[in-house]
């Protein structure tokens, strides 16, 4: 195939971490067809054009339209806060180029819905970034499970616990307001381990009951600094509303019989960015934490008696996915190497014509149990998700 053109839409933390893929991926892997990164879109002109020449873009545009329309551009990748998700992505979808849209799929389930089908009835190839799918670790701890190692799956706990808005001075920011971010740590965070829940069982969550909070719910009005990227609070004497949930705890039934237990915060002193899961079942244990991203704990019942424990996997060599194509056995990789890894398949993805997961369709998954725990939060009941 040759090369596909990729424009990147948004140019902060996610653009910055997608920019980093597109520039290392065909570095290190035999990717068909190569990535060209053609162009970055954003609607501050001195910014974006920072933001292309710093990342790697041959240009930028101030308009996502303009780059969609680009002939030179196969496809679209959207790394913008979530309610301009369904406007970007319909576009994309409507002028036939493929999609790879940041999480979650949108800011409501209704537009999920009907971005996954046009993603459907166009035949465009679209995918989601859950990027921790492509974590070496977590790939193993699937096929651990798939290969009944572990036996059957009796339960799932995972948190995801980060601090970075625990100071009530931390200014109002976008991801604290729900017309633009659409939820809090639930959107935010809690979509990862759901989303990670169904790709390590292969099972559906089908009942949910739980609650969300909000602890600090005034801050200060944001403020963008002259300096461009940096925030700082106003006065002390001007103050917004905040919106969506700080922490979000729910209780999950999957179909195949197994409990889960979820809780998120962003409001966990200490805790920069701590993604943990243990599963448990009938013939061992697994456990992952994403700030040992390198490791994967495992237990195995039928160990013999006078070795039995938990053992740990350094998850670095050949035989492990991925981490072939990067440094010999021992030599660790980093999160951004997942983004690499997403690319990677996207574009096999494009190569063959077929969705690599997760897709569209995943993600709508993924945001009707996000959905059906604000239900349940508002009505105090357990909540189905709701169906395609």
């Amino acid at each position: 195939m040759g090369e596909i053109g990729i424009g990147l839409v948004g140019y902060k933390f996610m653009g910055r971490a997608h920019s980093n893929g597109y520039r290392q991926v065909s570095h290190f892997f035999d990717v068909d067809p190569k990535p060209r990164m053609v162009a970055i879109a954003g609607r501050n002109e001195a910014a974006v054009s920072h933001a292309a020449e710093q990342l790697g873009w041959e240009g930028y545009e101030t308009d996502y339209r303009r780059l969609i329309e680009r002939k030179d551009i196969g496809l679209i990748d959207v790394s913008t806060p979530g309610d301009s998700h369904y406007d970007v992505v319909m576009a994309a979808i409507a002028a036939g180029k493929h999609v790879l849209c940041e999480k979650p799929l949108a800011n409501s389930l209704e537009q999920a819905r009907v971005m996954m089908t046009a993603a459907q009835v166009a035949g465009v190839v679209n995918m989601i970034n859950f990027n921790y799918r492509r974590v070496p670790a977590v790939v193993l701890a699937r096929k651990l499970i798939e290969e009944g190692r572990i036996g059957e799956i009796r339960h799932f706990r995972a948190v995801y616990l980060q601090d970075w808005i625990l100071d009530p001075s931390f200014p109002l920011v976008w991801r604290l307001k729900k017309e633009l971010a659409g939820s809090g740590a639930l959107g935010d965070i809690a979509a990862h381990i759901v989303d990670l829940s169904r790709y390590l069982l292969g099972d559906e969550i089908v009942s949910v009951t739980g609650s969300l909070s909000t602890f600090i719910k005034q801050r200060p009005v944001e403020v963008t600094s002259g300096g461009g990227a940096g925030l700082e609070a106003t006065s002390g004497t001007e103050y917004g509303e905040v919106t969506v949930d700080d922490s979000a705890h729910f209780l999950a039934k999957f179909a195949g019989g197994a409990t889960g237990t979820f809780e998120v915060t962003r409001l966990a002193p200490g805790r920069r960015n701590h993604n943990q899961f243990e599963i448990n079942g009938s013939k061992g244990t697994i456990v992952f934490d994403l700030e040992r991203l390198n490791e994967l704990e495992v237990y195995f019942v039928d160990d013999p008696g006078d070795v039995q424990g938990f053992r740990k996997i350094l998850v670095t060599d050949g035989p492990h996915p991925y981490v072939g194509a990067w440094w010999p056995g021992g030599h660790i990789i980093g999160w951004e190497h997942t983004f690499a890894h997403v690319i990677r398949d996207l574009l096999e993805g494009i190569r063959t014509g077929v969705n690599p997961a997760p897709s569209f369709a995943d993600g709508y998954r993924c945001q009707a149990v996000l959905d059906a725990v604000e239900r349940s939060s508002a009505s105090g009941a357990w909540e189905t998700p709701v169906s395609v």
